[in-house]
């Protein structure tokens, strides 16, 4: 794999950016709270906010890159972020801070979208699936340093610092942007209309399947996260257990992204999603049969999502690169559907283990099994006949 170590930061932060956005400031709730004159409900919707920006503008910076090209696209929503971000920061009002958190969502779609489609465009199939391998793992980082980074700064420079480090993050990236070499679509035209290229995506059974894949296993992870907590509070753990929880399940993603690659590499992608797709099902079905039993302690049902979380560790370098390689001419805005449609199916299945969350235990384990069968659906889809006969139609 032909990349220096300098381009793979830039492309890990620009795929981090988000997820640090949305954890760092978490931890000053109650701050925000007392400086806004205000309740919880309304510093809580400064984080569905973010999550609708989130969700809202990853398509439409898609259609942007592919139009005017990833560089210049990508420098502007990272302008918008900083901008943003800096504004939070001296914001005095609650409506101020709202209305610049959908703002800030909005900028960071685009860093969020864009580093998937330069890596498509810059290199081979099988290079990019590495790529991919090595830096997605490291998002799952972000949920645990994110906030303890803002808690240190809160800390020491008081909440407005967490606002301004992602201001100087967000301008640093805007200028190592600029740097880039100029891209070849923007000196291009492109000769599809947007009408078409969104046509064209929505056509391809190797898209479609390999993004429900993703959006599947993805959902099963937000659907655990959301009952967790309920789950164990009824089983009398406290809020340090809690937290300390989500450690297995970070090194268990870890663990998959590191295997995955080095298999990948020796016996090919296609071998190791079977394998993957079957501890996914076996473990989600240990998960269900657990949740549905009368359980004293949460290791019943940790052990088996943290198989789950192995499998999506390996599962999403695959399934992003299969998806977004088989749309060349429109990478960009293959990745902006493909993350708008992964945060809408897993929104639904976290919203609905939040709305029985009286029974969060065996909630979470059907929806365990519903992903299951999302994710098998996906792949059937990917890999059928019809999929791989237009797959080589394009390919000629």
């Amino acid at each position: 794999m032909n990349i220096a170590k300098t381009q793979l930061f830039y492309l890990a932060a620009l795929s981090m950016l988000g997820f640090v956005a949305t954890d760092m400031y978490l931890p000053a709730f109650k701050v925000l709270e007392d400086h806004f004159s205000t309740g919880p409900e309304s510093i809580a919707l400064s984080l569905s906010i973010f999550l609708a920006g989130m969700a809202s503008g990853q398509l439409l910076w898609g259609l942007a890159a592919d139009k005017f090209g990833p560089r210049n696209t990508l420098a502007a929503g990272l302008v918008l972020f900083s901008l943003a971000s800096l504004g939070l920061g001296f914001s005095q009002e609650v409506w101020q801070l709202l209305g610049l958190r959908f703002i800030q969502a909005i900028g960071v779609c685009a860093p969020a979208v864009i580093w998937q489609a330069m890596v498509i465009k810059r290199y081979s199939s099988s290079a990019s699936q590495q790529i991919f391998a090595t830096i997605m793992p490291l998002v799952a980082l972000s949920p645990a340093i994110a906030p303890q980074l803002g808690v240190f700064l809160m800390s020491h420079f008081g909440w407005s610092s967490i606002f301004i480090f992602l201001t100087v993050v967000g301008a640093a990236l805007t200028v190592v942007t600029l740097t880039q070499a100029k891209d070849q679509a923007a000196e291009e035209p492109k000769t599809t209309s947007i009408t078409q290229d969104i046509k064209a995506l929505f056509s391809s059974r190797v898209y479609l399947g390999n993004v429900l894949m993703f959006a599947m296993a993805s959902a099963c992870f937000f659907a655990y996260l959301t009952g967790m907590p309920e789950i164990m509070t009824k089983l009398g753990y406290d809020a340090k257990d809690i937290g300390l929880s989500f450690i297995p399940q970070t090194i268990a993603f870890m663990a998959g992204g590191y295997f995955g690659k080095r298999y990948v590499a020796k016996l090919g992608d296609a071998k190791v999603l079977k394998v993957l797709l079957a501890l996914f099902s076996v473990s989600s079905i240990v998960m269900f049969i657990a949740s549905h039993m009368a359980i004293s302690t949460i290791w019943p049902v940790l052990i088996p999502f943290c198989f789950i979380a192995v499998a999506n560790g390996a599962l999403y370098p695959i399934v992003v690169n299969r998806a977004l390689s088989s749309c060349k001419n429109s990478p960009a805005t293959a990745a902006g559907l493909q993350n708008s449609l992964q945060i809408c199916i897993s929104g639904l299945a976290s919203a609905l283990v939040a709305a029985y969350a009286s029974q969060a235990l065996p909630t979470t384990g059907i929806v365990a099994v519903l992903c299951m069968a999302g994710l098998l659906g996906g792949y059937f889809l990917s890999t059928s006949k019809q999929a791989v006969t237009s797959e080589l139609l394009e390919d000629n």
